[in-house]
């Protein structure tokens, strides 16, 4: 099975992420998209994270009766920080009749060659990146295991949502129903 890998801290996850997954899905060679809950990006504060279990249930509730959706915690047995690198390794150790293939936004390929073991990544898996009006040029742009879509942007971020929580304001239209009473009723972000 062709999977598309899209890894995320998701704290916590919103339509933008759903929007883009489902894209993916459908207008891609992409079987299934997995969401790929990181404990502690090596890119990201923790202070600011909700425990790893917590954002991890937020996910599998916002994907709940998505057979083109699966949520991972393959992370949550590794070293912290994650490395995607290391990841892929599990991942393909423990599924190897499957192919994974990374999702990400043209800012992070721009990045990418900072990476870890960013060319093994390149060797053995594939690319599948959405523009991003910010980050449309980088020395991996042209390469051959990079494919690009036009899938919907958003200006939604994860930060936007954990700053209206914290101000009071409504984060409904933003956040899928089902996530949102669970973070009320554990009262995060504020």
């Amino acid at each position: 099975m062709k999977i598309g890998l899209f890894f995320g801290s998701f704290n916590p996850i919103h339509i933008g992420h759903l929007i883009l997954a489902n894209y993916m899905a459908e207008e891609t060679d992409l079987e299934q998209i997995w969401f790929v809950v990181s404990p502690q990006s090596p890119h990201k504060n923790k202070n600011s994270l909700l425990d790893e279990y917590q954002r991890l249930h937020l996910v599998e509730l916002a994907i709940e009766g998505n057979e083109n959706f699966k949520s991972s915690n393959i992370e949550f047995s590794m070293p912290v920080p994650s490395y995607t690198t290391d990841t892929l390794a599990a991942l393909t150790d423990k599924y190897p009749k499957n192919t994974f293939t990374l999702i990400m936004g043209s800012d992070n390929l721009k990045t990418f060659p900072k990476w870890k073991n960013y060319q093994t990544i390149l060797k053995h898996h594939n690319i599948y990146c959405y523009n991003r009006p910010e980050a449309l040029e980088g020395e991996l742009f042209n390469h051959e295991k990079v494919k690009f879509f036009d899938a919907p942007l958003m200006k939604i971020s994860a930060s936007h949502i954990r700053n209206q929580i914290k101000k009071g304001n409504s984060v409904k239209y933003i956040v899928p129903s089902t996530c949102l009473e669970y973070l009320e009723s554990i009262g995060a972000y504020k």
